[in-house]
């Protein structure tokens, strides 16, 4: 069967605005056809993408209809729910989540943090016999895809055992029999990709919450008296905070020749692991590292994002003691880690400066850096182009000066003069058949400025109050014939931003018949050459581009008699 990713994207709902590009912290993303997609074998399931994305193109792949199945297909099936349940559901007491899943048809519901009771234990164990060694913990899913894609000589390092899910799966079978069904619940999305021979089915809280409207539970009629199978969980509750699984060794090993560290968020993560296995140490450190920043209670499938201290002090004050100093191991959790090493090719400066030239980058001074394509620098921008993660569409620069480009080119090529002034009547920009037209002091300023850019409208022409009227009033169209040099002209003014810029179409109109209907094809074959420009314009500049095709329009049908 072919099932989605655990992170997808939903295409049609993408808005080129690569906000998950700058997210995503290593780089996990590839643009196609303007489109921002997952790279699945790049990715660590952070699930930061997911909640950055501001119009949700960003989905976790939906495995409800699997639980349902398995209730369905299994006698027996438990739940094993993340200890941060106590902060998503802050205000139920557990005994009203318990029989509200037992309502869903599950046999009976397990706190996940008893398994990380158990790998707290087997952690201390470790930490005893391995003298001046790193250890980084396992529970982290997303962690330990970021070490064995990108640091994947510290594969080595991570704790040979199960995460907390799976070990606590694995008490669950030993208990209640292998032909048990499992189904977790908690906030992280990079779970599902240990779903396997320990257990069945990862959903998030905003599953559970869905689940819960779908079959219509009523709160106000819940037994509140049902308790966790097989007990309660004591000190395994810190585990959703950072220094939480920390607190939990100590509560197992309370020697104090180790060293504790943790870290959460992986741009914190990715700086603690830089140079770590070049450093001697005298004592055993034990490196904690969960990938959401404050842990695990800052998820990406939590409900209300944030709030951590609240959070944190929910989870300090609703966590009870260890009982007694686990001093042994009565479960098999170990595991095995394998480096999946991410192959980064080194581009050579040459292939670096060949990709800055497809975005118009010629010298050092160009390269902006302004991370508008959701890379820190150009240079690292014309890498994604190289590895075809990027298209030189994302470049905010280049985009604007291919604009402006096509605008300046399809003014150029039109058969009747145009002009465009800002609110001072100062010429933006013309083109050589406005010049032609007006004659006069206009030649003699283009000799140093074809353009005229820069020059004040008021003293090449007389009739430069209708540039005024129109920018006074906001007229959208201004259409006037008058004299000029022995002329006849029609002036056509038009709004580009109101009351600031205006454009002026000039058309001789005097000229012979001939002469005017080889304009008209020459006006039309200019229309049909440029459409496909004007288009696209037209997209990127909206209303400004939009008017450069009403102008085109506007000159055939003067042309065609239409006076």
């Amino acid at each position: 069967m072919n099932r989605l990713k655990p992170i997808y994207t939903e295409k049609t709902e993408c808005q080129d605005c690569y906000k998950c590009v700058r997210a995503c912290p290593v780089k996990a993303i590839r643009v196609v056809s303007g489109s921002a997609e997952v790279i699945p074998e790049a990715c660590i399931l952070c699930g930061h993408c997911t909640e950055v994305c501001p119009v949700g193109a960003k989905k976790t792949r939906d495995d409800l209809y699997l639980a349902k199945e398995l209730l369905q297909n299994k006698p027996r099936v438990y739940a094993s729910i993340a200890p941060s349940y106590v902060t998503e559901f802050g205000g139920l007491i557990s005994g009203k989540l318990i029989a509200a899943l037992k309502q869903l048809g599950f046999a009976g519901v397990s706190e996940t943090a008893l398994g990380a009771q158990v790998v707290s234990a087997a952690c201390a164990q470790l930490l005893s016999r391995n003298a001046n060694k790193v250890m980084i913990s396992s529970a982290c899913p997303s962690v330990v895809h970021l070490i064995e894609q990108y640091y994947p000589h510290l594969t080595g390092f991570i704790t040979p055992l199960m995460s907390p899910l799976r070990a606590h799966a694995t008490m669950l079978k030993k208990e209640y029999g292998e032909d048990i069904g499992i189904v977790f619940f908690g906030p992280c999305i990079a779970k599902k990709t240990e779903t396997g021979d320990d257990f069945d089915v990862a959903l998030t809280f905003a599953d559970l919450r869905r689940w819960f409207t779908i079959e219509g539970v009523d709160w106000s009629n819940i037994n509140s008296r049902e308790t966790f199978v097989p007990t309660s969980a004591e000190e395994g509750g810190l585990y959703p905070i950072d220094g939480g699984m920390c607190d939990g060794i100590k509560a197992c090993q309370p020697a104090t020749d180790i060293h504790y560290m943790f870290f959460s968020g992986i741009d914190e993560i990715m700086e603690a692991f830089r140079d770590i296995d070049k450093t001697p140490y005298s004592k055993p450190i034990f490196i904690e590292a969960l990938a959401c920043p404050g842990g695990c209670i800052n998820g990406p499938a939590v409900s209300s994002p944030g709030a951590t201290a609240k959070k944190r002090y929910k989870v300090l004050t609703d966590t009870p003691p260890a009982s007694s100093i686990h001093d042994a191991v009565t479960l098999s959790i170990g595991s095995d880690y394998a480096a999946r090493t991410i192959i980064k090719k080194a581009h050579s400066n040459a292939e670096i400066g060949a990709a800055l030239l497809r975005i118009s980058k010629k010298r050092r001074e160009d390269e902006l850096n302004c991370g508008g394509c959701g890379y820190d620098t150009c240079r690292d921008f014309a890498a994604a182009l190289l590895e075809e993660k990027a298209e030189p569409a994302m470049c905010v620069s280049y985009l604007r000066k291919l604009t402006q480009n096509k605008a300046a080119a399809l003014i150029k090529a039109m058969p009747s003069g145009v002009v465009i002034v800002d609110e001072n009547l100062k010429i933006i920009e013309s083109n050589a058949r406005f010049i032609e037209i007006i004659g006069g002091d206009a030649s003699i300023v283009s000799e140093a400025d074809p353009d005229l850019e820069g020059a004040y409208l008021e003293r090449l022409i007389s009739f430069h109050e209708l540039f005024a009227t129109a920018l006074k009033d906001g007229s959208e169209v201004l259409i006037r014939d008058i004299h000029h040099m022995g002329k006849i002209l029609r002036i056509t003014i038009f709004s580009i931003q109101p009351h600031q810029v205006v454009g002026g179409i000039l058309q001789d109109i005097t000229e012979p018949v001939i002469q005017r209907e080889q304009i008209i094809q020459k006006a039309a074959e200019v229309m049909k050459k440029n459409l496909t420009t004007v288009q696209q314009i037209a997209f990127l500049l909206g209303e400004n581009a939009a008017d450069s095709e009403v102008l085109l329009n506007s000159i055939i049908q003067s042309f065609s008699g239409k006076e």
